[in-house]
């Protein structure tokens, strides 16, 4: 297990975290004892070949998917001893999510899209469009409020499903592929995007398997066989001296 970040409180920590999946007789190791910590204010990415337990390790930290076996806590609270409705409860409120394929509503503008999550909590869903409208300006989208998904752009709607994913106050951003269904170009601006809420103290866990999306973290970790392979720092380059020069601006 990788050390704790000088005085950073830990916001994840898994000890021997097992997921076992039984396919017929055959028992497969999806997950096979990690020992992880992540601290606030981290900017992490997870990369590994097909198989190697990056996307089940997700689903468990996004309490998606419980371990079969170990200990995960998430601020402190053991998560494998939660209820059903515990771990919903956390999911809505502790942790934001952004996928590859945007899950946005359809039919409803940027703005309901936003709110949705707090109509689920017990927390702010009486401000929820004040909420909202603020998040949406923190991504850049105040103008585009009223915009249904078919009337937006990849980007926008990565940036809508990331406000939506904001809007809780998270503990912690995971982020599946957030970039798999964009141009390169749209790619760069969801990752400055990323890069500029990290900086404004946001924890971060991308999972990739690009490694110029990887390179905007501060840490790797690489799976195979459904265990960690290496966990560590990024090599210096002239992208993350760029990415640094941001400073901590209000997007």
């Amino acid at each position: 297990m990788q050390k704790k970040a000088k005085n950073k409180k830990p916001v994840i920590t898994l000890r021997n975290v097992k997921r076992l999946y039984k396919v017929g007789v055959e028992c497969i190791h999806a997950l096979d004892g990690i020992n992880l910590q992540l601290c606030e204010n981290e900017y992490v990415a997870i990369m590994g070949p097909s198989g190697s337990g990056k996307s089940t390790l997700m689903n468990v930290l996004g309490c998606l998917d419980r371990a079969t076996d170990g200990c995960y806590e998430l601020d402190g609270r053991d998560t494998t001893k939660m209820s059903d409705a515990a771990l919903a409860r956390v999911r809505n409120e502790r942790i934001g999510f952004v996928f590859q394929s945007f899950e946005l509503l359809s039919h409803s503008s940027a703005i309901k899209n936003v709110e949705m999550p707090l109509i689920y909590s017990k927390n702010g869903w009486w401000s929820r469009r004040k909420l909202a409208m603020a998040v949406l300006e923190r991504v850049g989208l105040a103008d585009r409020v009223k915009h249904k998904p078919n009337q937006l752009s990849g980007g926008e709607k990565q940036r809508v499903a990331i406000a939506r994913a904001l809007i809780c106050n998270p503990s912690i951003l995971l982020a599946d592929e957030p970039t798999g269904n964009l141009d390169s170009k749209t790619s760069d601006g969801i990752m400055q995007l990323f890069d500029q809420l990290h900086s404004q103290g946001q924890t971060i866990v991308i999972v990739t398997h690009e490694d110029n999306i990887a390179r905007h973290a501060e840490r790797i970790i690489r799976m195979k066989d459904g265990r960690i392979h290496s966990d560590g720092p990024v090599v210096e380059s002239s992208t993350r001296n760029r990415n640094d020069n941001l400073g901590r601006e209000q997007i």
